[in-house]
């Protein structure tokens, strides 16, 4: 085999090995800043809940606080009901 040969194959081997291997890395990284937005989805679903949370918390101790102030008939039934 020639020594332009070797060269050439021994380059195109070289090439090969480095694609590949950049490929490989480009996954990985994009596998991990992927799972980062699935942590950052689950943070920011958390802090809604606990937002909702609080908003329930506030709305019932503002309900128990009118329901204190003023008194609080049963509705009339509907016909639908009485049927």
């Amino acid at each position: 085999m020639s020594r332009a040969a070797k060269f050439t194959l021994g380059t195109a081997i070289f090439t090969s090995v480095l694609v590949v291997w950049g490929v490989h890395h480009l996954q990985v990284t994009e596998r991990a800043t992927m799972y980062q937005g699935v942590l950052k989805d689950d943070e920011r679903r958390r802090e809604k809940m606990r937002q909702r949370e609080e908003e329930l918390q506030r709305s019932l101790q503002k309900r128990e606080l009118y329901e204190r102030m003023q008194t609080v008939s049963k509705p009339a039934p509907d016909l639908a009901e009485k049927s």
